[in-house]
């Protein structure tokens, strides 16, 4: 880690050395656009890169002393699209790196320091690196701790943290080739590890970063296969209360640290030989592959599920709180029966409880109070339910808008005859790692399940608090045809992925290249090599876009009311993340087929729309327009086609039917016309039904259309919290109180390697 020489450098040799300079020098080309002679290698660099350190552990220093150089050059020639590429690759390196120098590392912290400097998202990442190389030089392994620590849901009390990475994927867009592929390969990933082997891993990292080449690597791992798991988890929990003291306490001596650990160093070893360890370079302790979990999404409410089994296992469905904080049984089994997977623990009770406080047992009768103190509780004197504090009501109401910074104060405690004492704020100890592997389809689907998911934290409030959930993307073209493919085309089927591609350009190296990889691997026949190549390769990837890629890119949601021409349905209302397609639809009956044909001969194909829209401008007033024309189709785009467009603006696109009187007769022609609006209607006043088309999806069409009104969608806890302010101020429309703190839009965030690049 950071070595307890500092000047020292590993001696390597200097045709290796260069080799790993022009493994670097071919990573900056590829972001220059130069792609590599052999299109197969595009996307491989950096992991072909990282695999080599792996396997040659002595040289991570050389490619973290090069990468540093790399940054300042890039510094001082202003290439700043070099920056971010660059420092992933580094710090990547560096938490698996078994010794660095600690000049080294400080070169890194100042120039992560100065990136202080430089707008968004430069300033971000480089405070973001810096915090964590503090900490890092503090307590070396702190980071690799950590990361394996949260990414195994390993039981620790200093770092009780969770995360887990869920992949999902629609069936029905996707072979079942690839599906299979990917299942086999994720359940591959994680046959090959366990807890013991995990906290094995950390405990010798940790003991190595401390020790550096004085640590016997060969004789600790002997002695820790050697050992029962409940010894291992003994050692495992004392270096880590050693790790995370140190990091905490900040200003600590180093050296205070290295003596703790190498106390354990000896307990552990017992009656082995130490100081003879043999010299053969520092050894490395790859990253165990993260929890990673395939689900094919056939359900609707399937996301809810998965994320509340992931907060509340179903053998802890009837057990407090995991997170520290108690709930209420009827509580939880009402939370719990929206997504039916808690229907086996629904029981009825009858109560006893008069509700008058002086029936209350005494406390120190058996069955008192402090027996059970999730079943008697009180609202406070005289069953009167405590008004929350103005605090109180803004942490809470941010807590239900998912604003990062809201904390929600804990559940109050309500024990009889004392005034209710605010319990310590829940604290976001699980991060689930959303990850969508299609096309846009499948991106349409999760913007509808990100806006249900919403509406439900708007009336109850449980995941947001507890729950740091983040999206993922990773492009992949469906490897047979279809009707939507062939009208899109293989780009118009990944556009969000395009839009991420030309605003992070290692987003586009990285995770872009796999849209057509993953069909090739999938296809290979089964064998030895290609388990080889898919394991190492698509599991690694997918592990390092979860690990590094924390910037969002927030794309903004639309809402679309659909009405009908059955005046006895009712309007549907929906989301929509990419586009909308209207087309006209073609009559039913033989009637309507041949007055359609009697009115196209005279006014042209297509029918008559009404268009009003709210027009995009600079000064960002309302500026009302309408159009009447005669229209065949209609098509409205959520994603920029370039980078300097905005994502909060419609793209809409109208065929228009002109027509045109000249000596040979009576012609038409068919002109496309173009604007940027905010909100668009759309009325047929003729009641000629025409189709409408959701994200691309021939699954979420809507026929028989004869009008439509689309808006950007807004928060459900804005709306919800909005009425409960109308139903008082009936005649003031601005927002009010509370009110005007919540985020208005429903945005949906996809992370990124760098975010949206300035």
């Amino acid at each position: 880690r950071f070595c307890p020489w500092p000047g020292s450098r590993p001696r390597v040799p200097a045709e290796l050395e260069s080799d790993i300079l022009r493994r670097v020098r071919a990573l900056l080309r590829e972001l220059d656009g130069h792609h590599p002679s052999c299109q197969s290698d595009r996307g491989m660099l950096r992991w072909t890169l990282h695999k080599n350190i792996e396997q040659n552990p002595s040289t991570s220093c050389v490619l973290v002393r090069i990468l540093v150089k790399e940054l300042e050059r890039a510094e001082r020639g202003d290439l700043r699209h070099y920056i971010i590429p660059l420092l992933h690759t580094l710090m990547y390196t560096l938490i698996q790196a078994p010794c660095i120098p600690d000049e080294l590392c400080a070169r890194v912290y100042d120039f992560c320091k100065r990136l202080l400097t430089l707008p968004k998202p430069f300033c971000t990442i480089g405070l973001d690196y810096a915090s964590r190389l503090q900490v890092e030089r503090t307590a070396p392994g702190t980071l690799y701790q950590r990361m394996v620590i949260s990414e195994q849901s390993l039981r620790s009390a200093p770092f009780p943290y969770q995360e887990k990475i869920f992949i999902f994927a629609d069936p029905e867009l996707l072979p079942e080739a690839i599906c299979n592929a990917l299942v086999t390969d994720t359940e591959a990933a994680q046959v090959s590890q366990s807890p013991r082997g995990c906290m094995s891993c950390v405990v010798t990292h940790a003991l190595q970063a401390a020790l550096g080449d004085t640590c016997d690597i060969h004789g600790l791992r002997a002695r820790l296969q050697a050992l029962a798991p409940g010894d291992v988890e003994h050692w495992f929990q004392q270096v880590v209360v050693a790790v995370e003291g140190a990091a905490s306490e900040g200003g600590s001596d180093r050296g205070q640290h290295t003596a703790r650990l190498e106390r354990i160093y000896h307990g552990l070893l017992g009656s082995l030989p130490t100081g003879n360890a043999p010299q053969e370079g520092l050894q490395g302790t790859p990253l165990p592959n993260p929890n990673i979990s395939f689900h094919l999404w056939t359900e609707d409410e399937q996301l809810w599920k998965e994320l509340v089994l992931f907060l509340r296992p179903l053998s802890q469905s009837c057990e407090p709180d995991c997170l520290g904080q108690e709930l209420d049984p009827t509580e939880m089994q009402d939370i719990l029966a929206g997504c039916g997977c808690c229907e086996q623990s629904r029981f009825s009770v009858l109560s006893t409880d008069s509700g008058i406080e002086r029936d209350l047992p005494a406390q120190d009768e058996p069955c008192a109070a402090d027996t059970e103190p999730s079943r008697l509780h009180r609202k406070g004197p005289g069953g009167i339910k405590k008004k929350l504090s103005p605090l109180d009501s803004v942490a809470l109401l941010q807590a239900g808008s998912a604003v990062p910074a809201g904390k929600p104060p804990g559940k109050l405690p309500r024990g009889a005859g004392t005034a209710p004492q605010p319990l310590a704020p829940l604290q976001r100890r699980h991060t689930a790692r959303v990850m969508l592997l299609g096309d846009d389809r499948i991106l349409g689907r999760l913007a509808q399940a990100f806006h249900s998911l919403r509406k439900r934290e708007a009336r109850r409030v449980f995941l947001t608090p507890r729950l740091d959930l983040q999206f993922y993307h990773i492009p992949v073209l469906p490897g047979h045809p279809s009707a939507a493919a062939d009208a899109a085309g293989p780009e118009g089927l990944c556009e969000v992925a395009g839009y991420l591609g030309r605003a992070d350009p290692w987003y586009e190296s990285n995770i872009n290249t796999l849209c057509h990889m993953i069909p090739k691997l999938a296809s290979m026949p089964s064998s030895p090599s290609r388990a080889l190549v898919t394991d190492l390769f698509l599991t690694d990837v997918i592990a390092y876009y979860a690990r590094m890629g924390t910037q969002p890119v927030c794309f903004q949601v639309h809402f679309v009311k659909v009405l009908f021409r059955d005046p006895a349905q009712d309007p549907a209302e929906d989301v929509f993340l990419t586009e909308l397609l209207t087309q006209v639809q073609d009559s039913p009956s033989h009637r309507e087929l041949s007055t359609t044909k009697r009115k196209s001969s005279l006014d042209g194909p297509g029918i008559d729309l009404t268009v009003t829209y709210r027009k995009v401008v600079l000064s960002d007033r309302h500026k009302e327009l309408a159009l009447a024309l005669r229209s065949t189709g209609l098509l409205m785009k959520a994603i920029p086609a370039e980078e300097d467009e905005g994502l909060g603006c419609l793209s809409v696109t109208i065929t228009e039917i002109i027509r045109i009187n000249n000596l040979a007769g009576r012609s038409f022609s068919a002109v496309a016309n173009r604007f940027k609006a905010q909100t668009v209607k759309i009325r047929s006043p003729e009641q000629r039904p025409f189709m409408v088309q959701l994200d691309k999806d021939s699954r979420r069409t809507y026929r028989d259309v004869i009008g439509l009104e689309v808006s950007p969608c807004l928060e459900p806890s804005y709306c919800l919290q909005k009425t409960k302010n109308m139903k008082f101020n009936l005649h003031k429309t601005e927002d009010m109180g509370l009110v005007k703190y919540l985020p208005k839009s429903l945005l949906l965030p996809i992370n990124t390697f760098a975010g949206v690049i300035q």
